[in-house]
């Protein structure tokens, strides 16, 4: 279906893109830390007790700690993508009202390297200056929406809820489970959730998803049996 404006209704053409992506990436990206930190840390501490008391407390250590540490640096990360993006929507701006005629200049031939001719290119350029120079030169040029530039408190907020979301399965998992198979069904769980995130990653960045979801899961089997191992080691060892 094509919109008033042209575009389909379908396709990520409208405003707030880079915003909801961002959003979407940094949840993704929580949840399948808060999935592996947390299952690691759990499956850890039941390698080396049967008590639950000790994995109930390392699961909230590791689940509260996580996800403030997730929020903060999402938030410095995006915080400094923000002011690099307004450091350069200011310097276009000054650069359009110091010299506008060799923006034009410039942004005429930005279109030349795009395939136009002189002639279409001057006719583009010159009309996209007219409606919006600074709109115009920051989309070509350096592929920025002044709009659209990403929110750090969204990012922080969408990390940290997702990894609180990732870390209560394997968590809540292990404390339900019968003592005898906690660990075994854990790494299914952990593994099965492992498999979707996986794929959400994969969709998000248009990458081949069977490949992420082998390279997901097996990174977390890995970390899961390791910790394990770590933990029934020194369990033993205290024993």
């Amino acid at each position: 279906m094509t919109t008033a404006d042209g575009t389909h209704a379908d396709e990520p053409h409208r405003a707030g893109l880079a915003q909801r992506l961002n959003g979407l990436r940094a949840g993704v990206l929580g949840a399948n830390d808060g999935i592996v930190s947390t299952a690691a840390v759990v499956v850890g501490v039941a390698g080396a007790t049967s008590q639950t008391g000790p994995v109930l407390v390392a699961g909230l250590a590791a689940l509260v700690g996580g996800a403030v540490s997730m929020a903060l640096g999402e938030y410095v990360s995006v915080s400094s993508q923000r002011d690099s993006e307004h450091a350069l929507i200011q310097k276009e701006r000054r650069e359009l009202a110091e010299d506008p005629d060799a923006e034009l200049a410039e942004l005429v031939g930005m279109y030349e390297a795009q395939g136009l001719s002189r002639e279409t290119a001057t006719r583009v350029a010159t009309e996209l200056t007219a409606s919006d120079a600074l709109r115009a030169h920051l989309a070509v040029e350096l592929n920025i929406d002044a709009d659209d530039v990403v929110s750090p408190w969204a990012a922080a907020s969408a990390s940290a809820v997702a990894f609180t979301v990732g870390a209560i399965l394997p968590l809540s998992t292990i404390l339900l489970a019968p003592v005898e198979v906690r660990v075994a069904l854990t790494f299914v769980a952990v593994l099965i959730a492992l498999a979707i995130t996986g794929y959400l990653a994969a969709w998000i960045g248009g990458a081949r998803r069977g490949r992420a979801i082998l390279r997901t899961v097996i990174g977390g089997a890995l970390a899961l049996a390791a910790t394990y191992a770590v933990g029934a080691l020194f369990g033993v060892t205290a024993g």
